[in-house]
């Protein structure tokens, strides 16, 4: 039997659990809710005022008509008042939406409200603007908005008074912030004790009182619920309730004009609580006295946490590193380079269409806020599986579990003196080079007076029909025709030859036949020449031969084949015939169970019993895949079930208004897919600035034909290009 000295501390070490469960619950609301939730708030009030100033702008007479018949200011003209009205609106609604001086936008739009609620029409739903806008006006806007972007360096700026007014307002912030909510709670408390007896006539503070929204809640939910938000006592449980209950009874009254927004209100308090005037708060701090490193936010240590190492910031690293963001475990990301590169579209740096910056991120400041991850630049250069260690560099570092995500290499198929004549596309560097050596043709053209050199210069061959080769053919045909419209004087940029050569009898094989077809009429139709069925034989300084045909060529790209990085030589495991480790269904490699491979380095049969394809889609999931399987170990949990690849289609872009896209029984081609293929990419992008960049230039070439990034760095002479 339980002894009366253990029933106290058994009491004690529950009611700590669920302590420490209820604060875990808010900081993960705090962290992953409110964000959207901010978002979409400042969106849904940002839209009534956008809409209704469009509307005064498109009917002018009409807004004059009411500022003078329907809602007169005193102290203001009419047509003075319909201007200042629909600029704020417009104005201040726009600047909301983007959360770019959220707190000035909030001002103007909450006097704005005032006004017309005292003045004109009282309605629950203009209320409650007024209550959610009284908040941004204190608080400023969410983690998803241009102020957050700007707000520290706005606070360490030499622009004049801005930083002190950053520093004042995040002194507001903090010291109002708090009261303000407990007043909207307060406010919103007294409304539901006065709701039962509204239906029994009008209520002088009508004016004020979202009275008539709030009668839909029954009477009895009403006085208990409005009790305890009054004292500020479990109010988050209570705003959950009400969240739940009210909109089942929100149906029985459709004519409610402040339902939505009310819902709003109660998912503010559900994430930020009662204010700092509650009881709520009293009890915090008692409970804080008690166990004073219960309620205050988690200091990481890695003190006696497993040791988890990846290896690779690839897409699947990038993954999994993120998925375990959280986990009670030590993460280490390796990577030779400091940062993530979005591989899909180094085409376009290669072609000048975009910078490299545009579609890579640096990977330390992805992690900034995952203090249990550390991330490491250097070379792999073997592990140790008895040991338990990675070699980096000239140090070890140990593992208690291990995912390689290194991706794979250019494989010339045992020719690899053809490197140095027909560089791939896989890294940064590459592009750039690819890049010098096509723009440095077009220089070169230019300056020579030898035409069967110029011809030469201006023949691009490219060796591979997959998506790589099929959109650089396509870029550097565009680039030829329309970027390079009567910049040289000796010959027409349009007159260069691009050749695409595929071994096999079709374009993009992953692809269905009919989507083959049309990217090879869409590639004839800029220009390129697909030549399928021809196999390449010789590569040199001078050219390619390709079928028993010498084709003279400055320029030759190599986008035909891959092979794994050593990872299974480092492993000691079985490999397939592009060196790519075997893995089992949970992607661990047979033998080595704390031992995960994934992305292009692993042989994986999850896509319905056939091979995985090295696409970025796979690359993520299974770095998913790897995080769970490892926390369901360090949680002591049930595994997950096995890896299955989900194919969310496949997307192959061809110049500036053609693509295909197959989705399985889906298909799509021209400029709807080119859509399409544009909103994934863009959608892919790590980091907003990333995102923004390329979008800009992306328009800006769309537009103007305009050539994009064109730098030539790196060596001056290359061996393929000679003036």
């Amino acid at each position: 039997m339980t002894s009366a000295a253990q029933r106290p501390s058994r009491a004690a070490g529950i009611l700590r659990a669920a302590v420490a469960a209820y604060t875990g619950a808010v900081r993960a609301a705090r962290g992953l809710a409110w964000p959207p939730l901010d978002l979409a708030t400042r969106l849904w009030l940002a839209q009534i005022f956008l809409v209704s100033g469009v509307l005064k702008l498109a009917d002018w007479q009409g807004a004059v008509d009411l500022a003078t018949y329907e809602y007169p200011v005193s102290w203001l003209d009419p047509v003075t008042a319909a201007w200042l009205g629909a600029t704020v609106e417009l104005l201040g609604g726009s600047l909301l939406a983007l959360g770019l001086l959220t707190r000035y936008a909030a001002i103007a739009l909450l006097a704005l409200t005032a006004v017309i609620q005292v003045s004109y029409l009282a309605l629950d739903s203009q209320l409650f603007w007024m209550a959610l806008l009284g908040r941004y006006v204190l608080a400023g806007a969410g983690p998803v908005s241009v102020d957050k972007l700007l707000r520290r360096g706005l606070a360490r700026s030499a622009l004049p008074l801005v930083p002190l007014i950053a520093r004042t307002a995040a002194r507001v912030e903090r010291a109002l912030a708090p009261i303000y909510l407990s007043l909207v709670r307060a406010w919103l408390a007294v409304t539901l004790l006065l709701a039962a007896d509204f239906s029994r006539g009008p209520w002088p503070l009508a004016t004020w009182l979202p009275l008539q929204t709030v009668a839909l809640v029954p009477d009895a939910l009403a006085l208990a619920a409005g009790g305890l938000l009054l004292a500020g006592l479990a109010t988050r449980p209570v705003a959950g309730l009400l969240l739940v209950v009210l909109p089942p009874l929100a149906m029985l009254d459709p004519a409610s004009s402040g339902f939505g927004y009310l819902m709003l209100l109660l998912a503010l308090l559900l994430v930020h609580g009662g204010g700092s005037l509650s009881l709520d708060v009293l009890g915090a701090r008692t409970l804080e006295g008690w166990w004073p490193d219960l309620l205050r936010e988690p200091v990481f240590s890695a003190a006696g946490l497993p040791r988890i190492v990846i290896i690779g910031a690839g897409f699947g690293g990038m993954a999994c590193a993120s998925a375990l963001r959280s986990a009670r475990a030590s993460v280490t990301l390796v990577d030779r380079a400091n940062y993530h590169l979005f591989q899909p579209l180094l085409y376009q740096v290669a072609t000048a269409a975009l910078s490299p910056g545009d579609i890579a991120a640096p990977v330390r400041p992805l992690f900034r806020d995952a203090p249990n991850t550390r991330v490491l630049l250097g070379e792999v250069t073997g592990v140790d599986t008895a040991r338990r260690q990675v070699r980096v560099d000239d140090r070890d570092v140990p593992y208690d579990y291990l995912v390689v995500a290194t991706g794979a290499a250019h494989s010339y198929f045992g020719k690899d003196h053809w490197a140095p004549f027909a560089p791939g596309l896989k890294r940064i560097e590459d592009a750039t080079e690819i890049r010098g050596r096509i723009l440095r043709a077009f220089e070169c053209a230019e300056a020579t007076d030898d035409p069967a050199e110029r011809d030469a210069l201006l023949t691009f061959l490219i060796v591979g029909g997959g998506p790589t080769g099929v959109e650089l053919a396509g870029a550097i045909a565009e680039l030829a025709r329309f970027g390079m419209e009567k910049e040289f004087r000796n010959f027409d940029p349009a007159g260069a030859r691009v050749l695409l050569v595929q071994s096999g009898p079709r374009l993009l094989p992953a692809f269905p036949e009919k989507l083959s077809a049309i990217a090879r009429e869409s590639l004839e139709q800029l220009g390129v020449e697909v030549r399928t069925d021809s196999r390449v034989e010789d590569i040199d300084a001078e050219g390619v031969v390709v079928s028993g045909q010498r084709i003279t060529a400055r320029t030759v790209i190599w986008a035909a084949g891959v092979v794994a990085s050593p990872v299974a030589t480092w492993l000691s495991a079985a490999a397939d015939r592009s060196g790519r480790v075997v893995v089992g269904d949970d992607l661990r490699v047979p033998g080595q169970p704390d031992v995960f491979v994934i992305g292009d380095v692993a042989a994986s049969n999850a896509w319905n019993g056939q091979p995985v394809p090295g696409l970025a889609p796979a690359a993520k999931q299974a770095g998913i895949h790897a995080a769970r399987a490892i926390r369901a170990r360090v949680d002591r949990r049930p595994p997950p079930p096995p890896f299955r690849y989900r194919h969310l289609g496949s997307l192959a872009t061809i110049g500036r208004k053609s693509a295909v896209a197959d989705f399985g029984r889906f298909q799509l081609s021209g400029e709807p897919a080119w859509w399409l293929w544009g909103l994934v990419h863009v959608g892919f992008l790590v980091g907003i600035r990333n995102r923004v960049a390329t979008m800009v230039n992306w328009f800006w070439a769309y537009l103007t034909y305009g050539g994009g990034i064109r730098l030539i760095t790196g060596p001056a002479v290359s061996p393929r290009v000679r003036p």
